[in-house]
């Protein structure tokens, strides 16, 4: 491997995975008592990162398999492809499997979901790993098309800010639910889960109007988009706190 091939693969890893893992460390330290094990906070990250993303991708082929594989690829090329088919894929069928997929990454430290907010902190690592890998399929397709100019810098920004702190929230409240339901008794886990749908597939929505309408409405919504992103995170966030300082 030549030395510019492997500096680009550096590059490209980094882009993709050191936002993720500063707000992972930014989460698992919101608790001020009983912080969960970074062993722990790692295998659900790890889970996100790796197996949740093959199963999502496995689990999309099944629910789309009237459409071809090139229309699933191009959820992953900017959705060029200005279709209805795109805009179910993106916005129903990807938030569906994709919240599923990630959630069961708590479910690999069940014996260490010792409080509620576990929950919160174990499901925002599955999105984070999740967000992560699936930066590298962006980020990396851009710089196939573009190489490391403006469009390439634009991603990775976006993406940083926007969509990873999405998944992490939206994954938050799915593993939320998880650990509600432990400790109170209650079936948590479908509303939550359905929560986590619902807030992935309207930030997708909004990030994907320009498949519907105009430039200046899609700038609109696209900066809705990061400001819902934004405010998930900081409401997972005030949540792990309200729940750790509850505890004591």
């Amino acid at each position: 491997m030549s030395q510019g091939l492997l500096l680009t693969l550096l590059i490209l890893i980094g882009a993709a995975f050191i936002p993720s893992l500063i707000y992972l460390v930014w989460i698992r330290n919101t608790e001020k008592f009983g912080r969960k094990s970074w062993i722990k906070v790692f295998t659900t990250f790890s889970w996100g990162a790796v197996f949740a993303v093959i199963m999502a991708v496995i689990l999309s082929l099944i629910f789309i398999g009237w459409i071809s594989l090139p229309a699933l690829q191009r959820e992953y090329s900017f959705l060029k492809d200005k279709t209805i088919q795109t805009l179910i894929i993106v916005c129903v069928i990807a938030p569906f499997v994709e919240e599923l997929a990630k959630v069961l990454g708590v479910f690999t430290v069940r014996g260490s979901l010792s409080d509620k907010e576990s929950g919160l902190v174990f499901g925002a690592a599955c999105g984070l790993g999740f967000a992560a890998t699936e930066n590298l399929l962006y980020e990396g397709s851009t710089y196939m098309a573009e190489g490391f100019g403006s469009a390439f810098i634009s991603i990775v920004i976006v993406r940083s800010i926007a969509s990873t702190l999405l998944h992490g929230s939206a994954s938050a409240m799915a593993g939320y639910g998880i650990t509600k339901g432990k400790f109170e008794g209650s079936h948590s886990f479908i509303p939550y889960y359905l929560l986590a749908v619902f807030m992935h597939g309207s930030f997708n929505f909004l990030a994907s109007t320009q498949l519907l309408f105009t430039t200046q409405i899609s700038l609109l919504a696209f900066i809705l988009a990061v400001i819902f992103a934004l405010f998930s995170i900081r409401f997972v966030r005030k949540k792990i706190v309200k729940l750790d300082r509850g505890n004591v």
